[in-house]
């Protein structure tokens, strides 16, 4: 191993200038190619009617059906609150994870396009599955009684078919939840000024339609199915699904088509082999030009920008480092791919490994919309549902769409009104940097979910001391009215404005251009983990109070527990994600920050460290 070392270092120079030598011929030939191939037709926002609008009618299809489904399988499918909270929270963390594997066969075998397509068309087959369950009596069990010891569960057969909609979902979702953006951004051509504009308007924007969508299903669709007919209400959806295939079809001929280059995991195993294999290695002076003494070689039509070197994780550069086994092929590139790797491949890598701290955080984050989503149904069905002096009563369900309300007015509001003042005062061309955007988000989850304890303290007291009627198989309804849920319900849709957007735009960005689809499937990962955990902590919770002395905090009827807790446990929980968040985004270099060179030297190399991402510091 030292005699290796010596010959290395012996013939440092040589490899130095041949690497110098080999830069300047890798960027004509990068110039030559793309003289050659021809020019990609942007269409922009030409495409966003179609693109947009399959969203659209994806999202009233989905939510349409999704949104009440806990009320469906309580009601219908007669299974017990706890049971239909952890099935919901297990399917929509497999739905968010399944996007992985999505991303996968999307970014390595068959590009978003086609991925969309199909997977649009699976959701619309299990949505249509789902209804045929309510449609059909002999697919749900009979109707339950007001007593409990009346109610009679599905069978097995029933369940199986209500899973195989469940499963066909789980497909559907696999392609479209992490290609829709990706697929999107596609659209608008990142070299130009008015293409990154457009890139950033289009992630505001794009929440703004899906999140009008998701308005419409919680209201007129949750109302159908709740108050007309569950057969009509979940065939509505299955309708609109099938009209957002059409749509989506409808523009294949202007859409651009970013064809799959290869898995981007391979070349992410291979590093972190070879650094292994490789660890023995002497390290690399910290003042030595990184780039002139690592293996640098980008394949001429590769899909990401250049990267330049960065200081973090050292320990991977070792992949990079040259010995004198290693061969190089007559293009450039190593001829064992298994034994050398690139300054580019690692600084890839680098780029995933910097976000895995922040998406942990994303799954504590969205502990706070997963309650608001679920738990928060049954505090509705037990209070005061009633509007003004009339007999109308608001869908419980229904309810989460003043979190929606609240996002669809302040995210225009904030990309046309405070971005631009921000960004006199900061220089930022977004305002803030996407960071800042997620810490303000957290903190007004925390705000969120103080709230909704106290409010939940209000609800409880007032069904104790003065209910206005029993609903069935839960307990005394409170007359606290439900409209007293929205302050916390705003609080989660302002924290989402903030957090959800910031992290989408934060994945899509600081991922290498062929791993976006991988990187927008880390986000609803990160919501399949707060599923999970919340899965978890609402059973350890239900557990663990049955025989305390406060008693249960999460029995069948809510006035019986003390859901207030539960919730000021998880605003601690968050407390502790902020601070920790705050950490991480202090420790965290944003993709493309070169702080490996000075302003002079940078200069020398800058015809090779090409980036397409804004240099920001720190938060």
């Amino acid at each position: 191993m030292v005699e290796t070392e010596t010959k290395s270092d012996t013939n440092k120079k040589p490899t130095m200038e041949n690497n110098e030598k080999y830069v300047t011929q890798t960027q004509q030939q990068h110039e030559h190619d793309d003289d050659d191939d021809p020019k990609i037709n942007y269409r922009g926002w030409k495409a966003m009617p179609f693109i947009i609008g399959n969203e659209t009618f994806e999202k009233l299809g989905a939510i349409g059906t999704l949104a009440n489904l806990l009320v469906y399988l309580t009601t219908v499918f007669n299974l017990k609150n706890i049971t239909a909270t952890n099935m919901i929270n297990i399917f929509n963390g497999s739905t968010n994870f399944a996007t992985l594997i999505g991303a996968f066969f999307s970014d390595t075998y068959f590009g978003r396009y086609k991925t969309l397509g199909f997977c649009t068309t699976t959701s619309f087959l299990g949505l249509l599955v789902i209804q045929l369950t309510a449609a059909f009596k002999n697919l749900h069990p009979p109707k339950c009684g007001n007593e409990s010891s009346t109610c009679k569960g599905p069978t097995a057969g029933q369940m199986a078919f209500l899973l195989c909609g469940f499963g066909l979902l789980l497909i559907g979702a696999a392609g479209v939840r992490p290609c829709n953006l990706a697929f999107g951004a596609d659209q608008f051509n990142p070299n130009t000024e008015s293409g990154k504009k457009g890139v950033n308007s289009f992630f505001n924007w794009y929440f703004f339609t899906f999140t009008f969508a998701q308005m419409v299903s919680l209201t007129l669709i949750v109302y159908v199915q709740s108050n007309v007919s569950w057969a009509l209400g979940l065939g509505i959806p299955a309708a609109l699904m099938l009209l957002s295939v059409v749509v989506f079809f409808l523009g294949t001929k202007i859409y651009v088509k970013v064809q799959p280059s290869g898995s981007p995991i391979t070349s992410i195993v291979q590093v972190l082999v070879v650094a292994i294999k490789k660890r023995g290695l002497k390290k690399l002076p910290q003042k030595e030009y990184p780039m002139l003494s690592l293996f640098n070689y980008v394949p001429p039509k590769s899909l990401n920008s250049r990267l330049p070197y960065t200081h973090q994780f050292r320990a991977m550069d070792k992949a990079a480092i040259m010995t004198p086994q290693d061969k190089i092929n007559p293009d450039g590139s190593a001829a064992e791919p298994w034994k050398l790797c690139s300054m580019q491949q690692v600084e890839e890598v680098k780029c995933l490994v910097r976000v895995l701290p922040i998406w942990f955080s994303a799954i504590l984050y969205h502990l706070v919309i997963v309650q608001q989503h679920t738990i928060l149904v049954f505090q509705a069905l037990q209070s005061d549902r009633r509007v003004g002096h009339t007999n109308f009563k608001i869908p419980a369900a229904s309810y989460y769409v003043f979190l929606m309300l609240c996002m669809t007015l302040w995210l225009p509001i904030y990309d046309r009104i405070l971005v631009p003042l921000m960004r006199r005062v900061t220089g930022k061309e977004a305002g803030i940097t996407l960071l800042q955007r997620m810490g303000i988000g957290i903190f007004l989850a925390i705000l969120s979910m103080i709230v909704s304890a106290f409010v939940e303290g209000h609800r409880r007291s007032l069904a104790l001391s003065s209910p206005i009627g029993m609903q069935p198989r839960k307990g005394a309804i409170s007359s606290m009215s439900a409209l007293v849920l929205i302050p916390q319900l705003a609080l989660a849709g302002l924290s989402e404005s903030f957090t959800a957007v910031g992290q989408v735009e934060f994945y899509y960005k600081q991922f290498p251009e062929n791993m976006r689809s991988i990187g927008q499937s880390l986000f609803y990962c990160g919501m399949a983990g707060s599923s999970y955990l919340s899965t978890l902590l609402i059973s350890i919770v239900h557990k663990t109070t049955a025989k305390s002395a406060t008693g249960n905090w999460l029995p069948e009827d809510l006035n019986k527990g003390r859901l207030d807790y539960f919730y000021f446990m998880i605003a601690a929980l968050e407390v502790m994600n902020l601070g920790y968040f705050v950490m991480c985004s202090r420790w965290y270099k944003y993709k493309g920050n070169n702080d490996s060179y000075s302003n002079n030297s940078s200069i020398e190399l800058n015809g090779v460290t090409k980036t397409s991402e804004t240099s920001i510091n720190g938060v």
